[in-house]
């Protein structure tokens, strides 16, 4: 018997191929730097894939749009909409929980406060689910962008809105800062089983070896006779310590956004 894919299909339009006009080639990187150094261990061999131009900024302010598809993307955890404008133009957006095909959305000062709609962080009232955050105004949604993600507005202060965040810590970002309503589709893709090794390798994703497996001129943890544990504190290749190590830099200069720390 065949096993039941967990993707609702009848939230798909009967589309195979995405927007020509919205895709360009995703060159393969393999996680080297512009020295062709290796900067990211374990990457390489990814499939052949279009990345999809997705309108992140929400600027086509009072012209009403609508949901024509909504698509599989293999370069994000979200899925995505296809949306036609009034006036003939067509953009991809994250696709919002809630939102269907043939719905109407719509960018604004003056909006109905429902799924998909985008505004000012200003305008929009306290105990909100938002999605979609810039950082800066006109920059373009920077934060809450993955799969099933969400954030509460829970004050205004001056100049700045105070957003809980997905991990519950509590941010100032500019009320300038345009959000969209509602939280990012496909929350159940934390349940998702890999299932084989080959998945991931069409992702780009190669395997690891175990610091303990090697030989000890190649990582601290090799070597030793017979199948052997660490016997040290734990250290990356390099030598550096791992796990348990704070990385964060100290005092960095979004600190001062912070309200409360999610730890």
């Amino acid at each position: 018997m065949a096993k039941k894919s967990n993707i609702d299909t009848k939230l798909y339009a009967k589309t195979s191929e995405p927007e020509r006009s919205l895709i360009k080639i995703l060159p393969k990187k393999s996680g080297r730097n512009n020295e062709g150094k290796i900067t990211t261990r374990h990457k390489g061999a990814r499939q052949k894939r279009y990345y999809r131009l997705i309108d992140w900024k929400r600027d086509k302010f009072d012209v009403v749009g609508t949901i024509k598809t909504i698509e599989y993307d293999p370069n994000r955890n979200a899925q995505i909409s296809l949306v036609e404008y009034e006036d003939g133009e067509k953009r991809y957006i994250l696709h919002i929980d809630g939102l269907n095909i043939g719905d109407k959305i719509l960018s604004g000062e003056e909006i109905e406060f429902k799924p998909g709609n985008a505004t000012y962080l200003k305008n929009i009232p306290l105990g909100m689910e938002v999605s979609c955050v810039e950082l800066y105004p006109k920059q373009g949604a920077q934060i809450i962008r993955s799969a099933g993600s969400y954030a509460v507005v829970l004050a205004k202060e001056g100049r700045y809105v105070h957003l809980k965040m997905p991990s519950r810590e509590v941010r100032r970002v500019f009320a300038d800062c345009m959000a969209v309503i509602g939280r990012i589709s496909n929350a159940g893709h934390r349940f998702e089983n890999i299932s084989k090794a080959g998945r991931n390798r069409l992702k780009g994703i190669r395997p690891t070896v175990r610091g303990v497996a090697q030989n000890p001129h190649d990582h601290p943890h090799g070597g030793g006779e017979g199948k052997t544990g660490e016997g040290r504190k734990p250290k990356t290749p390099w030598g550096k310590p791992a796990r348990g190590v704070k990385t964060r830099k100290p005092n960095k200069y979004s600190d001062k956004f912070i309200v409360n720390k999610r730890k």
